[in-house]
Protein backbone atom coordinates (compact mmCIF):
# COMPACT_ATOMS: atom_id res chain seq x y z
CA UNK A 1 0.00 0.00 0.00
CA UNK A 2 2.96 2.12 0.94
CA UNK A 3 4.48 1.75 -2.36
CA UNK A 4 1.27 2.38 -3.97
CA UNK A 5 1.09 5.78 -2.45
CA UNK A 6 4.88 7.09 -3.15
CA UNK A 7 4.48 5.46 -6.77
CA UNK A 8 1.47 7.56 -7.07
CA UNK A 9 2.96 10.33 -5.45
CA UNK A 10 5.96 9.93 -7.36
CA UNK A 11 3.54 10.20 -10.63
CA UNK A 12 2.41 13.18 -10.24
CA UNK A 13 5.36 15.21 -9.08
CA UNK A 14 6.96 14.16 -12.54
CA UNK A 15 3.88 15.51 -13.83
CA UNK A 16 3.66 18.76 -12.23
CA UNK A 17 7.40 19.31 -13.16
CA UNK A 18 6.98 18.46 -16.56
CA UNK A 19 4.04 20.71 -16.77
CA UNK A 20 6.25 23.26 -15.45
CA UNK A 21 8.81 22.84 -17.82
CA UNK A 22 6.25 23.43 -20.39
CA UNK A 23 5.38 26.81 -19.09
CA UNK A 24 8.64 28.07 -19.25
CA UNK A 25 8.74 31.09 -21.88
CA UNK A 26 11.16 30.83 -24.64
CA UNK A 27 14.68 33.01 -24.75
CA UNK A 28 14.37 35.34 -27.56
CA UNK A 29 17.94 36.57 -29.50
CA UNK A 30 17.32 39.23 -32.11
CA UNK A 31 20.58 39.70 -34.01
CA UNK A 32 20.94 42.43 -36.86
CA UNK A 33 23.77 43.02 -38.74
CA UNK A 34 24.43 46.47 -40.04
CA UNK A 35 24.44 46.87 -43.89
CA UNK A 36 24.74 42.92 -44.64
CA UNK A 37 23.82 41.90 -47.83
CA UNK A 38 21.68 39.48 -49.51
CA UNK A 39 23.99 37.18 -50.91
CA UNK A 40 26.85 38.00 -47.96
CA UNK A 41 26.73 34.50 -46.36
CA UNK A 42 27.41 31.06 -47.65
CA UNK A 43 23.70 29.83 -47.06
CA UNK A 44 22.66 32.70 -48.92
CA UNK A 45 25.24 31.96 -52.25
CA UNK A 46 28.48 33.69 -51.27
CA UNK A 47 31.57 32.11 -52.63
CA UNK A 48 34.34 34.49 -50.90
CA UNK A 49 33.15 35.08 -47.23
CA UNK A 50 33.04 32.09 -44.90
CA UNK A 51 30.21 31.70 -42.73
CA UNK A 52 29.74 28.52 -41.17
CA UNK A 53 28.15 29.09 -37.96
CA UNK A 54 25.13 31.46 -39.26
CA UNK A 55 25.34 28.55 -42.08
CA UNK A 56 24.26 25.89 -39.69
CA UNK A 57 21.46 28.29 -38.30
CA UNK A 58 19.93 27.97 -42.03
CA UNK A 59 20.71 24.14 -41.78
CA UNK A 60 19.05 23.67 -38.80
CA UNK A 61 16.06 26.39 -39.10
CA UNK A 62 14.01 28.27 -41.82
CA UNK A 63 16.27 30.41 -44.15
CA UNK A 64 13.60 33.31 -46.01
CA UNK A 65 14.50 34.00 -49.57
CA UNK A 66 12.30 36.92 -50.06
CA UNK A 67 12.89 38.74 -46.76
CA UNK A 68 12.92 42.80 -46.86
CA UNK A 69 14.19 45.00 -44.62
CA UNK A 70 11.03 48.07 -44.31
CA UNK A 71 13.87 50.53 -45.28
CA UNK A 72 17.28 50.87 -47.47
CA UNK A 73 18.55 52.55 -44.63
CA UNK A 74 19.33 51.55 -41.43
CA UNK A 75 17.12 53.94 -38.52
CA UNK A 76 14.05 53.95 -40.41
CA UNK A 77 13.90 49.71 -40.20
CA UNK A 78 15.55 49.84 -36.72
CA UNK A 79 11.90 51.61 -35.68
CA UNK A 80 10.01 49.02 -37.69
CA UNK A 81 11.65 45.95 -35.61
CA UNK A 82 11.45 48.28 -32.52
CA UNK A 83 7.48 48.66 -33.47
CA UNK A 84 6.29 46.38 -35.81
CA UNK A 85 5.48 49.55 -37.78
CA UNK A 86 6.08 50.86 -41.07
CA UNK A 87 8.77 53.77 -41.53
CA UNK A 88 6.06 55.92 -42.97
CA UNK A 89 3.82 55.42 -39.99
CA UNK A 90 6.28 56.31 -37.46
CA UNK A 91 7.61 58.99 -39.64
CA UNK A 92 11.23 57.74 -39.18
CA UNK A 93 11.88 57.57 -42.65
CA UNK A 94 15.94 58.47 -43.08
CA UNK A 95 18.89 57.73 -41.03
CA UNK A 96 18.62 59.80 -37.88
CA UNK A 97 21.88 62.27 -37.19
CA UNK A 98 23.70 62.03 -34.44
CA UNK A 99 24.61 64.62 -32.27
CA UNK A 100 27.92 65.63 -34.13
CA UNK A 101 26.39 65.06 -37.21
CA UNK A 102 23.86 68.11 -36.29
CA UNK A 103 21.19 66.11 -34.60
CA UNK A 104 19.52 67.18 -31.45
CA UNK A 105 16.78 66.66 -29.26
CA UNK A 106 13.46 68.42 -30.48
CA UNK A 107 11.20 67.47 -32.77
CA UNK A 108 11.38 68.27 -36.65
CA UNK A 109 8.57 69.80 -38.45
CA UNK A 110 8.19 71.27 -42.07
CA UNK A 111 10.11 70.27 -44.79
CA UNK A 112 13.78 70.47 -45.89
CA UNK A 113 15.09 71.96 -48.89
CA UNK A 114 17.70 71.22 -51.69
CA UNK A 115 18.82 74.31 -53.05
CA UNK A 116 19.44 72.15 -56.74
CA UNK A 117 16.65 70.10 -56.48
CA UNK A 118 12.95 70.33 -56.98
CA UNK A 119 11.10 68.96 -54.20
CA UNK A 120 10.68 70.24 -50.68
CA UNK A 121 11.14 66.65 -48.43
CA UNK A 122 9.79 66.34 -45.17
CA UNK A 123 12.00 66.72 -42.20
CA UNK A 124 13.29 63.35 -40.35
CA UNK A 125 12.92 63.25 -36.74
CA UNK A 126 15.96 62.78 -34.51
CA UNK A 127 14.55 60.05 -32.23
CA UNK A 128 12.01 57.19 -31.98
CA UNK A 129 9.21 58.56 -29.53
CA UNK A 130 8.73 57.36 -25.96
CA UNK A 131 5.19 56.67 -26.67
CA UNK A 132 5.77 53.88 -29.41
CA UNK A 133 5.96 50.62 -27.46
CA UNK A 134 8.73 48.50 -28.34
CA UNK A 135 9.43 44.92 -28.30
CA UNK A 136 11.36 45.20 -25.28
CA UNK A 137 8.53 46.99 -23.23
CA UNK A 138 5.97 44.38 -24.66
CA UNK A 139 8.05 41.83 -22.74
CA UNK A 140 8.50 43.32 -19.91
CA UNK A 141 5.11 42.43 -19.28
CA UNK A 142 5.79 39.29 -19.65
CA UNK A 143 8.69 39.53 -16.94
CA UNK A 144 11.26 38.97 -19.70
CA UNK A 145 15.17 39.85 -19.01
CA UNK A 146 15.81 42.83 -21.68
CA UNK A 147 19.03 43.35 -22.93
CA UNK A 148 20.44 45.90 -25.76
CA UNK A 149 24.21 45.42 -27.59
CA UNK A 150 25.48 47.18 -30.15
CA UNK A 151 23.91 50.01 -32.76
CA UNK A 152 20.89 51.73 -31.89
CA UNK A 153 20.10 54.96 -33.63
CA UNK A 154 17.32 55.77 -32.46
CA UNK A 155 17.94 59.05 -30.36
CA UNK A 156 20.30 60.95 -27.79
CA UNK A 157 19.87 60.07 -24.24
CA UNK A 158 16.60 60.55 -23.67
CA UNK A 159 15.09 58.20 -25.94
CA UNK A 160 18.34 55.59 -25.63
CA UNK A 161 17.55 51.41 -25.23
CA UNK A 162 17.28 52.07 -21.11
CA UNK A 163 14.39 54.52 -22.10
CA UNK A 164 12.32 52.04 -24.20
CA UNK A 165 11.98 48.50 -22.37
CA UNK A 166 15.91 47.56 -22.12
CA UNK A 167 16.93 46.57 -18.58
CA UNK A 168 20.43 46.87 -19.65
CA UNK A 169 21.91 48.57 -22.61
CA UNK A 170 25.24 48.14 -24.01
CA UNK A 171 27.04 51.05 -26.43
CA UNK A 172 23.86 51.68 -27.65
CA UNK A 173 23.66 55.38 -28.38
CA UNK A 174 23.05 57.98 -31.46
CA UNK A 175 26.10 56.83 -33.32
CA UNK A 176 25.19 55.42 -36.74
CA UNK A 177 28.73 53.89 -37.11
CA UNK A 178 31.18 53.23 -34.75
CA UNK A 179 34.27 56.15 -34.90
CA UNK A 180 36.48 52.35 -34.97
CA UNK A 181 36.33 49.03 -34.32
CA UNK A 182 39.34 48.73 -31.71
CA UNK A 183 39.28 49.60 -28.82
CA UNK A 184 39.14 52.45 -27.09
CA UNK A 185 37.43 53.04 -30.22
CA UNK A 186 38.12 56.76 -31.04
CA UNK A 187 39.42 58.06 -33.84
CA UNK A 188 42.66 60.11 -34.57
CA UNK A 189 42.79 62.87 -34.76
CA UNK A 190 39.24 63.02 -32.24
CA UNK A 191 37.20 64.84 -34.50
CA UNK A 192 33.82 62.98 -33.40
CA UNK A 193 34.79 62.87 -30.04
CA UNK A 194 36.39 65.80 -28.04
CA UNK A 195 37.63 65.77 -24.63
CA UNK A 196 37.22 61.70 -24.01
CA UNK A 197 39.13 58.35 -24.12
CA UNK A 198 36.69 56.35 -25.08
CA UNK A 199 34.59 56.10 -28.26
CA UNK A 200 31.01 55.19 -26.85
CA UNK A 201 28.94 57.23 -23.84
CA UNK A 202 27.33 53.81 -22.94
CA UNK A 203 30.25 50.97 -23.04
CA UNK A 204 33.66 51.54 -21.69
CA UNK A 205 36.84 51.17 -23.20
CA UNK A 206 38.56 47.87 -21.77
CA UNK A 207 41.12 46.11 -23.33
CA UNK A 208 43.24 47.72 -25.99
CA UNK A 209 42.78 46.76 -29.42
CA UNK A 210 39.57 44.87 -28.93
CA UNK A 211 37.89 44.25 -31.73
CA UNK A 212 34.37 45.38 -31.48
CA UNK A 213 32.21 42.40 -32.37
CA UNK A 214 34.36 40.50 -30.08
CA UNK A 215 33.28 42.95 -27.46
CA UNK A 216 29.47 42.82 -28.47
CA UNK A 217 29.26 38.89 -28.25
CA UNK A 218 31.53 38.76 -25.19
CA UNK A 219 28.97 40.86 -23.54
CA UNK A 220 26.14 38.82 -25.18
CA UNK A 221 27.35 35.80 -23.47
CA UNK A 222 27.95 37.70 -20.21
CA UNK A 223 24.33 38.68 -20.49
CA UNK A 224 22.94 34.66 -21.21
CA UNK A 225 24.87 33.24 -18.33
CA UNK A 226 23.85 35.71 -15.49
CA UNK A 227 20.20 35.34 -16.84
CA UNK A 228 19.80 31.92 -18.15
CA UNK A 229 17.97 30.81 -15.33
CA UNK A 230 14.28 33.12 -16.53
CA UNK A 231 13.28 34.27 -19.60
CA UNK A 232 15.02 36.89 -21.24
CA UNK A 233 15.06 38.92 -25.03
CA UNK A 234 18.64 39.94 -26.30
CA UNK A 235 18.37 42.46 -28.63
CA UNK A 236 21.99 42.39 -30.58
CA UNK A 237 22.90 44.76 -33.13
CA UNK A 238 26.15 44.52 -34.42
CA UNK A 239 27.85 47.60 -35.42
CA UNK A 240 29.34 45.41 -38.30
CA UNK A 241 29.67 45.47 -41.21
CA UNK A 242 29.17 49.26 -41.44
CA UNK A 243 31.69 51.62 -42.08
CA UNK A 244 34.63 52.22 -41.22
CA UNK A 245 35.77 48.99 -42.94
CA UNK A 246 37.83 47.50 -40.43
CA UNK A 247 38.91 43.66 -40.12
CA UNK A 248 41.05 41.91 -37.62
CA UNK A 249 44.72 41.69 -38.97
CA UNK A 250 45.00 38.08 -39.05
CA UNK A 251 41.59 37.68 -41.20
CA UNK A 252 42.39 40.48 -43.32
CA UNK A 253 45.83 38.60 -44.14
CA UNK A 254 43.56 35.36 -44.22
CA UNK A 255 41.26 36.77 -46.95
CA UNK A 256 43.75 38.53 -48.88
CA UNK A 257 45.11 34.94 -49.96
CA UNK A 258 42.10 33.75 -51.09
CA UNK A 259 40.88 33.87 -55.12
CA UNK A 260 38.74 36.64 -55.07
CA UNK A 261 35.10 35.99 -56.83
CA UNK A 262 32.59 39.22 -57.61
CA UNK A 263 33.06 39.84 -53.96
CA UNK A 264 36.52 39.97 -53.08
CA UNK A 265 37.33 42.48 -50.25
CA UNK A 266 39.27 41.24 -48.00
CA UNK A 267 38.73 43.47 -45.02
CA UNK A 268 34.72 43.35 -45.65
CA UNK A 269 35.33 39.29 -45.33
CA UNK A 270 37.09 39.31 -42.01
CA UNK A 271 34.17 41.51 -40.72
CA UNK A 272 32.10 39.32 -41.55
CA UNK A 273 33.98 36.15 -40.68
CA UNK A 274 33.95 38.07 -37.12
CA UNK A 275 30.04 37.91 -37.06
CA UNK A 276 29.80 34.61 -37.87
CA UNK A 277 32.38 33.90 -34.89
CA UNK A 278 30.23 36.00 -32.37
CA UNK A 279 27.37 33.74 -33.71
CA UNK A 280 28.45 30.14 -33.20
CA UNK A 281 30.29 31.58 -29.95
CA UNK A 282 26.74 32.42 -28.60
CA UNK A 283 25.21 29.04 -30.07
CA UNK A 284 27.47 27.70 -28.20
CA UNK A 285 27.24 28.86 -24.54
CA UNK A 286 23.12 28.53 -24.86
CA UNK A 287 24.18 24.53 -25.64
CA UNK A 288 26.42 24.23 -23.02
CA UNK A 289 23.89 26.38 -20.26
CA UNK A 290 21.28 23.37 -22.04
CA UNK A 291 18.88 26.62 -23.12
CA UNK A 292 19.33 26.28 -26.90
CA UNK A 293 16.21 24.19 -27.97
CA UNK A 294 14.28 26.79 -25.60
CA UNK A 295 16.20 29.82 -27.74
CA UNK A 296 14.42 31.39 -31.03
CA UNK A 297 17.23 32.79 -32.94
CA UNK A 298 16.55 35.25 -35.24
CA UNK A 299 19.01 36.85 -37.36
CA UNK A 300 18.73 39.47 -40.28
CA UNK A 301 20.03 42.54 -41.46
CA UNK A 302 18.49 46.07 -41.52
CA UNK A 303 19.20 46.88 -45.49
CA UNK A 304 20.76 45.78 -47.95
CA UNK A 305 24.81 46.00 -48.89
CA UNK A 306 26.54 49.07 -49.51
CA UNK A 307 28.00 49.81 -52.91
CA UNK A 308 31.79 51.27 -52.37
CA UNK A 309 34.77 50.27 -52.75
CA UNK A 310 36.17 47.66 -50.30
CA UNK A 311 32.35 46.56 -49.70
CA UNK A 312 30.41 43.88 -50.98
CA UNK A 313 28.54 43.09 -54.17
CA UNK A 314 24.68 42.11 -54.14
CA UNK A 315 24.68 40.40 -57.31
CA UNK A 316 22.47 38.68 -58.60
CA UNK A 317 20.67 41.66 -57.32
CA UNK A 318 20.30 45.08 -58.87
CA UNK A 319 22.29 48.08 -56.81
CA UNK A 320 22.48 47.91 -52.70
CA UNK A 321 21.79 50.05 -49.68
CA UNK A 322 20.07 53.55 -50.05
CA UNK A 323 18.59 52.57 -53.64
CA UNK A 324 14.70 51.08 -54.28
CA UNK A 325 15.83 48.10 -56.27
CA UNK A 326 16.49 44.69 -54.82
CA UNK A 327 19.84 44.91 -53.37
CA UNK A 328 18.94 47.88 -51.22
CA UNK A 329 15.56 46.15 -49.78
CA UNK A 330 16.45 42.57 -50.04
CA UNK A 331 18.39 40.87 -46.98
CA UNK A 332 19.30 37.61 -45.21
CA UNK A 333 17.30 36.54 -42.46
CA UNK A 334 17.24 33.00 -40.44
CA UNK A 335 14.96 31.95 -37.78
CA UNK A 336 16.36 29.37 -35.59
CA UNK A 337 14.47 27.19 -32.83
CA UNK A 338 15.40 23.71 -32.52
CA UNK A 339 12.68 22.73 -29.85
CA UNK A 340 9.71 24.20 -32.93
CA UNK A 341 11.35 24.53 -36.19
CA UNK A 342 12.41 21.51 -38.49
CA UNK A 343 15.43 21.42 -39.83
CA UNK A 344 16.28 22.72 -43.28
CA UNK A 345 13.49 24.31 -44.49
CA UNK A 346 13.39 27.55 -46.96
CA UNK A 347 10.97 29.54 -47.34
CA UNK A 348 9.86 31.80 -50.36
CA UNK A 349 6.70 33.66 -48.69
CA UNK A 350 7.63 37.75 -48.43
CA UNK A 351 8.12 38.83 -45.03
CA UNK A 352 9.49 42.03 -43.77
CA UNK A 353 10.88 43.79 -40.78
CA UNK A 354 7.83 45.11 -38.86
CA UNK A 355 7.33 41.15 -39.04
CA UNK A 356 9.11 40.54 -35.91
CA UNK A 357 7.34 41.96 -33.25
CA UNK A 358 4.15 40.19 -33.53
CA UNK A 359 6.08 36.96 -33.70
CA UNK A 360 8.44 37.51 -30.57
CA UNK A 361 5.30 38.83 -29.14
CA UNK A 362 3.03 35.49 -29.99
CA UNK A 363 6.14 33.28 -29.04
CA UNK A 364 6.11 35.02 -25.51
CA UNK A 365 2.74 34.27 -25.04
CA UNK A 366 1.19 38.13 -25.54
CA UNK A 367 -2.11 38.17 -26.83
CA UNK A 368 -2.56 39.29 -30.36
CA UNK A 369 -5.41 42.09 -29.71
CA UNK A 370 -1.96 43.64 -28.31
CA UNK A 371 -0.80 44.02 -31.19
CA UNK A 372 -3.48 43.46 -34.00
CA UNK A 373 -3.42 46.99 -34.99
CA UNK A 374 0.53 47.12 -36.00
CA UNK A 375 1.87 46.32 -39.34
CA UNK A 376 3.55 43.39 -39.39
CA UNK A 377 2.09 39.67 -39.32
CA UNK A 378 2.53 37.07 -36.65
CA UNK A 379 5.22 34.59 -38.43
CA UNK A 380 5.40 31.69 -35.93
CA UNK A 381 2.42 29.52 -37.94
CA UNK A 382 5.18 30.26 -41.38
CA UNK A 383 7.96 28.77 -38.99
CA UNK A 384 6.38 25.93 -37.37
CA UNK A 385 4.24 24.67 -39.82
CA UNK A 386 5.36 26.25 -43.23
CA UNK A 387 1.97 28.39 -43.75
CA UNK A 388 1.39 30.62 -46.06
CA UNK A 389 0.42 34.50 -44.74
CA UNK A 390 -2.60 36.44 -45.48
CA UNK A 391 -0.87 39.52 -46.98
CA UNK A 392 -1.36 40.79 -50.25
CA UNK A 393 1.62 43.65 -50.23
CA UNK A 394 4.73 45.36 -48.94
CA UNK A 395 5.31 48.90 -48.65
CA UNK A 396 8.32 51.21 -48.71
CA UNK A 397 8.53 54.98 -48.47
CA UNK A 398 11.65 57.15 -48.70
CA UNK A 399 10.49 60.87 -49.38
CA UNK A 400 14.51 62.25 -49.41
CA UNK A 401 17.28 62.45 -51.71
CA UNK A 402 20.07 60.38 -50.90
CA UNK A 403 23.63 61.27 -53.13
CA UNK A 404 23.69 61.80 -56.16
CA UNK A 405 21.14 59.86 -58.10
CA UNK A 406 18.29 58.91 -55.50
CA UNK A 407 15.40 60.71 -55.54
CA UNK A 408 12.33 60.70 -53.10
CA UNK A 409 10.28 57.28 -53.78
CA UNK A 410 7.83 54.57 -52.50
CA UNK A 411 7.32 51.07 -53.58
CA UNK A 412 4.73 48.14 -53.37
CA UNK A 413 5.36 44.61 -54.09
CA UNK A 414 2.25 42.61 -54.51
CA UNK A 415 2.58 38.76 -55.03
CA UNK A 416 5.55 39.05 -58.06
CA UNK A 417 5.01 42.66 -59.04
CA UNK A 418 7.69 45.26 -57.83
CA UNK A 419 6.38 49.05 -59.06
CA UNK A 420 8.93 51.95 -58.06
CA UNK A 421 6.98 55.18 -57.88
CA UNK A 422 9.79 58.19 -58.06
CA UNK A 423 8.41 61.65 -57.35
CA UNK A 424 10.99 63.56 -59.85
CA UNK A 425 12.21 62.19 -62.79
CA UNK A 426 11.12 59.36 -64.72
CA UNK A 427 7.89 58.29 -62.27
CA UNK A 428 7.17 54.67 -62.75
CA UNK A 429 9.39 51.34 -62.88
CA UNK A 430 7.35 48.03 -62.94
CA UNK A 431 9.15 44.80 -62.76
CA UNK A 432 8.37 40.90 -62.30
CA UNK A 433 10.55 39.50 -59.91
CA UNK A 434 9.75 36.16 -60.68
CA UNK A 435 10.79 36.44 -64.03
CA UNK A 436 13.80 38.99 -63.32
CA UNK A 437 15.20 38.95 -59.84
CA UNK A 438 17.73 40.99 -61.47
CA UNK A 439 15.34 44.11 -62.84
CA UNK A 440 17.32 44.55 -65.62
CA UNK A 441 13.91 44.69 -67.85
CA UNK A 442 11.52 47.49 -66.60
CA UNK A 443 7.62 46.79 -67.80
CA UNK A 444 6.01 49.89 -66.68
CA UNK A 445 5.05 51.09 -70.85
CA UNK A 446 3.90 47.29 -71.88
CA UNK A 447 1.67 46.68 -68.62
CA UNK A 448 -0.41 49.83 -67.81
CA UNK A 449 -2.94 48.38 -66.40
CA UNK A 450 -0.83 46.58 -63.71
CA UNK A 451 1.19 49.78 -63.29
CA UNK A 452 -2.72 51.53 -62.38
CA UNK A 453 -3.78 48.76 -60.14
CA UNK A 454 -0.20 48.97 -58.11
CA UNK A 455 -0.13 52.83 -57.66
CA UNK A 456 -3.72 52.91 -56.78
CA UNK A 457 -2.90 50.29 -53.68
CA UNK A 458 0.42 52.38 -52.95
CA UNK A 459 -1.62 55.63 -53.34
CA UNK A 460 -4.18 54.02 -50.71
CA UNK A 461 -1.87 52.79 -48.27
CA UNK A 462 0.36 56.00 -48.48
CA UNK A 463 -2.76 57.85 -47.45
CA UNK A 464 -4.10 55.33 -44.99
CA UNK A 465 -0.93 55.47 -42.78
CA UNK A 466 -0.46 59.22 -42.99
CA UNK A 467 2.90 59.65 -45.09
CA UNK A 468 4.44 62.64 -45.30
CA UNK A 469 5.14 63.32 -48.88
CA UNK A 470 7.54 65.75 -50.53
CA UNK A 471 6.31 68.71 -52.48
CA UNK A 472 7.31 71.21 -55.27
CA UNK A 473 9.05 73.79 -54.39
CA UNK A 474 6.04 75.83 -56.49
CA UNK A 475 3.79 75.00 -53.77
CA UNK A 476 4.92 76.98 -51.11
Amino acid sequence: MIKSHFLILLIITLLISQSCKEKIKPNIILITVDDLGWTDLTCYGSEFYETPNIDRLASNGMRFTNSYASAAICSPTRAAIMTGKYPARTGITDWIRAKFQGGGDENREGFEEHPDKSLLCPYNPYHLELEEVTIAEMLKKQNYETCFIGKWHLGTEKWYPDMQGFDYNIAGCDYGQPPSYFDPYIVYPNAWLKDTLNGFPTMDARDEGEYLTDREADEAISFIKTHKDKPFFLNLCHYAVHTPLQGKHELVEKYSNKPPTHQKSAVYAAMVESVDDAVGNIVSVLEGLGISENTLIIFTSDNGGLLIPNATINSPLRSGKGYPYEGGIRIPTIFYWPAEIESGQISDVPITSTDYLPTICTVAGIPSTEFDQLDGINLLPTITKGTDLKRESIFWHFPHYRGADVVPYSIIRKGDWKLIKRYEGKEFELFNLREDLSETTELSSTNPEKVKELNEDLEAWLSEVGAKMPIPKDNI
